[in-house]
Formats: structure tokens, sequence, C-alpha cells
């Protein structure tokens, strides 16, 4: 007999042609931080971070074997994060914009009532759907600040093991921290055509 898993149909498999990360092509999602002028005063070309719900935690992560494909995306709601290879090298990230709801919206909002979802650390957000996902190169010597609630999946390469600057919260991974599975809730995955 059949497990549930057997019958399922295998996913569907969706590609995604790369955008290359500018200010102006990642503004719905954050900020694209380039280099500036030593001494050169705060502005609007500096991240405009939001650490305030904690402590902010800044490390280096190393990470292996993360292929070209995505099946999974995360929302932080309490952060925004920045990101970055050490050494400048390609990535990519694929994102969608944030859509956490505040309470006012919920009762508002008849037309998403049914998509609404509780996270387990509180707040309530519409899940991102197939059609939003967008997916960015990152080259060079610069960072990507995404702002909270920014859905995002990777940072993905292309070889066997990357560094990456990162800065959230020292907690943001226990508390705050809400995956969205393709696969399951959609029958999706998605691989990058780059």
């Amino acid at each position: 007999m059949a497990t549930a898993d057997e019958t399922k149909p295998a996913p569907v498999t969706v590609k995604l042609k790369p955008i290359e990360a500018t200010p102006e092509t990642f503004q719905e999602f954050g900020q694209v931080i380039e280099a500036s002028p030593d001494g050169e005063k705060f502005g609007p070309r500096d991240a405009q971070l939001d650490l305030s719900r904690g402590v902010p935690r800044f490390y280096i992560m190393h990470i292996e074997n993360r292929p070209l494909k995505i099946s999974n995306i995360t929302h932080h709601a309490s952060v925004t994060q920045c990101l970055g290879s050490v050494g400048g090298h390609v990535w990519y990230l694929g994102v969608a914009k944030p859509s956490i709801l505040d309470t006012n919206e919920i009762k508002n909002d008849a037309e998403n009532s049914n998509n609404i979802v509780r996270s387990r650390s509180g707040h309530f957000y519409v899940p991102p759907s197939v059609d939003d996902l967008r997916v960015f190169r990152v080259t060079g010597p610069k960072f990507l600040k995404l702002n909270r609630g920014t859905w995002h999946a990777g940072p993905i390469f292309k070889g066997d093991a990357m560094d990456f600057y990162n800065l959230e919260l020292s907690n943001t991974n226990v508390v705050d921290h809400t995956t969205h599975n393709f696969v399951k809730k959609n029958g999706v995955t998605f691989l990058l055509d780059d």
C-alpha cells in the first residue's frame, strides 16, 4: 500500500532568472549597501537598521552546499538583517516583500482572511505567493540590508562553501524565524537559471 508521500505528485520546478542587485532593483525589499568614502556622514545610502528589539549579533557564518534552488523561504518580524559575502564573491538571494499584518489589517483584510497565518512567535502574516518570489545576484564588495519582515531564501552560491557577514539579533534564529515551505504548501520548487 502506498504512503501519502508516495502518492503526492513531484513538485513543479519553476526557473527564475536572477536580477542584479542594485539600489534601484532591490528597493522594495531593502537596501544595497556599497562602499562610500571614509569620513562620509551618515545618510540614506547607509543601512537604515532596526536593531531595537534585542541585542545585536554581528558574525561570520560559514555555509556549505547551497545549490541554486529554493524550496523554503524565511522572514524575521523583529529585525532588519544584513548579509554580505566575505571577499565580495558572487552569491544569490531569493526574496519576497514583507507580509506581516497588524491587528487593524487583519480586521480590514477580508480578501486575505483565509490566508492569514499566526507564526509561532505570535505575529500574523500572509504567506508569500509563488509569483512574488524574485532572485537577486550580488556581485562585488557590497551587502544587502533586508527590511524587517522581508522573506528571504539564501544566501545561495555556486561553489562548495562560502563565508558571509550577518547582522541580526542574538536570538533571531531561535525566537523570530518564520518559514514557508513552497514544496509542501504550493507544490513548487525554484531553480535559479544563471
